[in-house]
C-alpha cells in the first residue's frame, strides 16, 4: 500500500498536507495525465496505478475507458503498458463482483455488462482487443484473453458478430491453442468455448481451421480419459462444434476423427471401476455425449446412417459395450452410455444385430439385452436407469423385423423347450406385476415390438397365458383386456395397456376381429367414452378409450356380426354423441404429457408422474386421429353410409398404393438415368483413350518406318550391300542382322543400339496394339450395357405411364359407381311416387328410417365393383303385388 501511494505521489505531484484528493479525484488526474502526457514513462505510471485502483472505482475508471483505448491504439510497441491497459480494462468489463467493492451501494450486479455494451459500441475496439492477440508477450496475450471471455460472457451475440466480420479474427483466436504455455492455451480453450456456442458460422469456421486435430492432440497428450481437466474442457468445445451442425458432423466422420475416439473410450479389462475418479467420470461423460451428437435422431438421417457405421467399423461401439459391462460403473456414467448405445444403433441392423450378440460376462452367461430388461423392470433401480434402458431397447427394436420377430417367438415358447430368462417372458411377467410403473415399462416395450409390423401383431394372438393352475388358459389379448378392466388397476397401467392394445388393432383386422370377440369389451368402452369424471387423468384415459374404439370401426372387417362398423357408429351417435366423442378424442393431443413426448424418442422426465404416453404412441396418434374422426363423423352427418366411406377409404388406399409404386419407379428410374450417365461418361474416356492409342501408335509407325529407312541406307556404317541383301530388304530384322554382320567392329555398339531401339519400338507397337483391341473390346462392352440401360429406362417410363393410367381407371371406376349409386336413388324415388300413386298412401323419408331399424332377415353382400344388388317385381307379370312386395 505505501507502494501505491508513493507512486500516486510521483504521478500526480506532492499534495498538501489537509488535501488529500478523493478515490474520484484520483482516477480523474489519472486518466488526464494518460491522455495528456507526452513522455511514455508517465502515461505507464499512470496505467498502472489506473489498474491498481480498477477494482476498488471501478465505475470511476470505467468512465475515462477511453484513455485506456487511446493507449491501445498509440502505444502498440510497449507490451508493459499495454497489458495495464488490457488488466484494466478486464477489471471493468468483469461480470462478477470484487471484495473491494461491496460496500459499494453504486455498483450494480450488471456493471460489468453496463461497459460492455459502451465498449462495443465502436466495433473497432474489439478489434483493437483481437490485435492484442497477435502478441507473443505473456501479459499482452493473456490479458487479451481474459478481456474478450468477459465481453463474450456479457454480450454474446454482439461480440461472435463482430468477431466474423473481423478479418482473420477467428484465425488469431485458433492461433492460441497451440500455444506453448498452457496458462494461455487453457484460458484461449474457455475462450473459444463460449466464441462458439449458438453460432454455426463460427463454428464451421472453427472446425475448418483444424480445430478437430488440435483439440485431439491437447486430449492425447493431457492423457485421454485419465487427464484432468483440460480434457473436459477440449470435450465441451468439440461438443459445440458438433451439436445441431451438420456441416460438422459429416466433417468430422470423413476425416476420420472418429476412429481417434475409439481408445479414449477403452477401459482397462478385469478391473473395478469403483475407483474412477470424478475427473475421470465427468471426462468420459463428455466423450459420450461427443458421440451422441454425430447420431442424435434430430440430425440428417444420411449424416447418422454414416456416423453410425464409422462407429461400429472403428471398434468404438465394442468400447461402448464394454462400459455397461464393467462392474463399479458410477450410475450416471452408466446411464449416458446406456443411451449412447441406443442411439448408436437406432435403426441401423448391424449396430443392432452386434448388441443382441453381446453377453454379459456372469456366472450364467446371460445377453445384455436381458441384463438391462431385469434393470429396467426392478423397482429398486433409479428411475433414470430404468428409463435409459427402455430408451434403448425401443432403439434395438426400431425397424428392427428380425428383432421384433425374435421377441414374439420367445413368448410363443413353452417352458419346457427353454430354461433360460428370455425378454419376453421379463416383459410379459410385470405386465401383470402389481407395480404400475412395471406395468407400463412391460406394455410399452411390447408395443414396440409390434410397431409397423403387421405379421408380429398376428403372431402375438397366438400367445396363450395360464394365470393359474385351475383357471382355463386365456390369450394375451384377452388377459390385457382383463386387466385394464380391473376395479384395482392404477392409471399409469391403464395407460399403458391402452397403448398397447391401440399399437396391436392399427392396421391389423385379424386384431380389431379378436379384440371384438372378447365379451364386455365394447361396453366397457363405451362406459369410459361417456364418463363424467373431471381432471387430466381422466380425460387423458377417455380420450385413449376413444382412439381404441376409433380403431375398432377404421379397421374393422364386419366379420363379428354384432359388432360390425355400422352398429359401433351408430352406438357412439345414441349413446355417447359425435361431439361428446370428438371433444373426449381430442383430449390426448391436448395434454401436456403429449407435446413433451411427441417431441424425441428419448424419455426425458422430472418425476414419475411424466410417464405416461410414448413418443412412437404419439407418432401413431398423430396419424390416425384425422381418419377416424372422418370416417365416424362422416356417418354421422347422413350424407354417406358405411358402403360409401368404405369405398372411399379403399380407393384412398388404392390412390396410395399407386402413388408408392410410381414413386417407387420414379426413383428406379432416376437411379438408372444416373447409371446411364455414368456409363456414358465411362464411354466417352474410353473413346478419348481409344483414340490417344490410336495416336500413339501412328507415332511409333512412323518412328518404325524412320528406323528401316536409315537401316537400309546403311550411309553412315560404310555398307554397300549385295544382291542377296537387297531381296530381303522387306525385313528389318534381316537388314538388322546383316548390317551387324558386316560391320566394323568400331561400329558395333551402334548396331547395339540400333537394335535395342528397335526391338523396344517393335515391343511398344505390339503393346499398342493389345490396349487397342482391349479398348475396342471394353468400347462395345460398355455401348452393349448402355442400349440395355436405356432399354431398362423405357421399360420403366413404359410402367410408370401404365400405373398413371390405371390410377385414372381407379378415379374413373369410382366415379361411374358415384354416378350409379345417385341413379339408384333416384329409381327408389320414382318406385315411392309409383306406390304413392297405385296405394294412395304416402311413404316419406321418417318411414324408411322406421323400416331400416326393423331386424333384416337376410343381407345381400354388395357386387365386387361396390354396387349393391337392385331387384324389382314388375306389376304387370304379377298383377296381386301391392305395397310391402317391391324388393329392393
Amino acid at each position: 500500500m505505501n507502494f501505491l501511494k508513493s507512486g500516486l505521489q510521483s504521478v500526480l505531484g506532492s499534495q498538501q498536507p489537509n488535501q488529500t484528493p478523493s478515490g474520484a479525484e484520483t482516477v480523474e488526474l489519472l486518466v488526464e495525465r494518460v491522455t495528456s502526457s507526452t513522455l511514455l514513462d508517465d502515461r505507464r505510471d499512470a496505467c498502472r496505478a489506473l489498474k491498481a485502483l480498477s477494482k476498488k472505482y471501478r465505475i470511476e475508471v470505467g468512465i475515462g475507458m477511453s484513455a485506456m483505448l487511446q493507449v491501445l491504439e498509440q502505444d502498440r510497441s510497449d507490451s508493459e503498458i499495454i497489458g495495464y491497459c488490457l488488466d484494466t480494462l478486464c477489471h471493468v468489463t468483469t461480470p462478477e463482483q470484487f471484495e473491494e467493492e461491496q460496500d459499494n451501494p453504486n455498483v450494480t450486479a450488471n456493471i460489468g455488462e453496463q461497459f460492455t455494451e459502451i465498449f462495443i459500441k465502436k466495433p473497432d475496439n474489439v478489434c483493437l482487443v483481437l490485435g492484442c492477440l497477435e502478441e507473443y508477450d505473456f501479459r499482452v496475450r493473456w490479458a487479451a484473453i481474459k478481456l474478450l471471455t468477459n465481453l463474450l460472457a456479457n454480450r454474446p451475440k454482439d461480440i461472435q458478430e463482430i468477431v466474423l466480420v473481423s478479418p482473420m479474427g477467428v484465425s488469431k483466436m485458433m492461433d492460441l491453442l497451440i500455444d506453448s504455455r498452457e496458462v494461455i492455451r487453457n484460458d484461449a480453450l474457455l475462450l473459444m468455448i463460449q466464441l462458439t456456442k449458438g453460432n454455426g458460422n463460427i463454428q464451421k469456421i472453427v472446425a475448418f481451421e483444424n480445430a478437430f486435430d488440435r483439440l485431439l492432440d491437447v486430449i492425447t497428450e493431457e492423457g485421454c480419459s485419465d487427464g484432468g481437466i483440460v480434457v473436459e474442457d477440449c470435450l465441451i468445445l468439440m461438443l459445440n462444434l458438433l451439436k445441431n451442425n451438420p456441416s460438422n458432423q459429416q466433417f468430422f466422420k470423413e476425416g476420420s476423427y472418429i476412429q481417434r475416439l475409439a481408445p479414449m473410450l477403452e477401459l482397462p479389462p478385469e478391473q473395478d471401476q469403483t475407483g474412477m475418479s470424478p475427473q475421470k467420470v465427468s471426462n468420459l461423460h463428455c466423450m459420450l455425449q461427443v458421440i451422441r451428437a454425430l447420431v442424435s435422431p434430430s440430425n440428417p438421417q444420411q449424416v447418422i446412417g454414416s456416423c453410425q457405421k464409422a462407429i461400429r467399423s472403428s471398434g468404438l461401439l465394442a468400447a461402448i459395450c464394454n462400459i455397461i459391462m464393467a462392474s463399479g460403473v458410477p450410475p450416471d456414467l452408466l446411464i449416458e452410455t446406456i443411451n449412447t448405445i441406443a442411439e448408436v444403433i437406432r435403426g441401423d441392423g448391424q449396430n443392432q444385430d452386434y448388441f443382441n450378440s453381446v453377453v454379459a460376462p456372469c456366472d450364467t452367461p446371460l445377453s445384455a439385452i436381458v441384463l438391462l430388461l431385469m434393470s429396467m423392470v426392478n423397482e429398486k433401480q433409479p428411475l433414470p436407469l430404468r428409463c435409459a434402458v427402455l430408451y434403448c431397447f425401443q432403439s434395438y427394436l426400431y425397424r428392427n423385423e428380425g428383432g421384433q420377430s425374435s421377441l414374439v417367438k420367445t413368448l410363443l415358447q413353452s417352458s419346457d423347450q427353454t430354461n433360460k430368462i428370455t425378454s419376453g417372458q421379463l416383459l410379459c411377467r410385470n405386465l401383470f406385476s402389481t407395480d404400475p410403473l412395471s406395468n407400463w415399462f412391460a406394455s410399452v416395450s411390447l408395443s414396440h415390438a409390434l410397431l409397423d409390423n403387421p405379421t408380429q401383431k398376428e403372431e402375438l394372438l397366438r400367445v396363450v397365458l395360464a394365470t393359474s393352475h385351475n383357471s382355463k388358459p386365456v390369450s394375451l389379448l384377452e388377459q390385457c383386456n382383463q386387466l385394464l378392466q380391473q376395479a384395482n388397476c392404477k392409471f399409469q397401467s391403464k395407460v399403458g395397456l391402452l397403448m398397447l392394445l391401440s399399437v396391436w388393432l392399427a392396421d391389423c383386422q385379424l386384431a380389431v376381429r379378436t379384440f371384438l370377440t372378447i365379451p364386455g369389451t365394447i361396453a366397457y368402452l363405451t362406459g369410459q367414452i361417456s364418463a363424467n369424471e373431471h381432471g387430466d387423468n381422466e380425460y387423458l384415459v377417455q380420450g385413449l378409450c376413444a382412439f381404441l374404439m376409433g380403431l375398432c370401426i377404421q379397421f374393422n372387417d364386419n366379420s363379428v356380426q354384432e359388432h360390425q362398423r355400422e352398429f359401433l357408429c351408430q352406438l357412439l351417435i345414441k349413446r355417447i354423441g359425435l361431439d361428446t366423442y370428438n371433444k373426449k378424442l381430442g383430449e390426448v393431443s391436448k395434454h401436456e404429457n403429449y407435446s413433451k413426448s411427441a417431441k424425441q424418442p428419448q424419455i426425458r422426465i422430472a418425476a414419475t408422474t411424466d410417464l405416461l404416453l410414448d413418443y412412437e404412441f404419439c407418432r401413431l396418434f398423430k396419424s390416425l386421429e384425422s381418419t377416424i374422426t372422418k370416417t365416424v363423423n362422416g356417418f354421422g352427418a347422413g350424407g354417406a353410409n358405411i358402403a360409401e366411406l368404405t369405398l372411399s377409404q379403399e380407393a384412398s388406399g388404392l390412390v396410395s398404393q399407386y402413388k408408392d409404386i410410381i414413386r417407387e419407379q420414379d426413383a428406379r428410374l432416376q437411379a438408372l438415368q444416373q447409371q446411364l450417365a455414368q456409363s456414358e461418361g465411362r464411354v466417352n474416356e474410353l473413346v478419348q483413350s481409344l483414340e490417344q492409342s490410336r495416336s500413339s501408335n501412328a507415332q511409333l509407325q512412323d518412328q518404325n518406318i524412320l528406323l528401316k529407312a536409315q537401316l537400309q541406307a546403311g550411309g553412315p556404317l560404310g555398307i554397300t550391300g549385295s544382291h542377296h541383301q537387297s531381296s530381303q530388304a522387306s525385313s528389318p530384322l534381316h537388314m538388322l542382322a546383316t548390317t551387324a554382320r558386316d560391320t566394323p567392329p568400331a561400329d558395333t555398339g551402334r548396331v547395339e543400339a540400333l537394335e535395342s531401339r528397335l526391338s523396344m519400338l517393335t515391343f511398344e507397337q505390339q503393346t499398342d496394339r493389345a490396349k487397342l483391341s482391349y479398348y475396342e473390346a471394353e468400347n462395345a462392352r460398355l455401348l452393349g450395357e448402355l442400349d440395355q440401360l436405356r432399354t431398362r429406362v423405357t421399360t420403366a417410363e413404359t410402367r410408370a405411364n401404365q400405373s398413371d393410367s390405371k390410377l385414372e381407371q381407379v378415379r374413373h371406376d369410382q366415379e361411374d359407381l358415384l354416378e350409379l349409386l345417385t341413379d339408384q336413388e333416384n329409381k327408389l324415388q320414382r318406385y315411392r311416387m309409383e306406390l304413392k300413386r297405385l296405394t294412395g298412401k304416402s311413404f316419406d323419408d321418417d318411414d324408411d328410417d322406421d323400416d331400416d331399424n326393423e331386424p333384416k332377415t337376410s343381407s345381400e353382400p354388395p357386387h365386387q365393383n361396390g354396387t349393391a344388388p337392385v331387384t324389382s317385381h314388375d306389376s304387370s307379370s304379377n298383377p296381386t303385388a301391392g305395397a310391402g312386395e317391391f324388393v329392393c
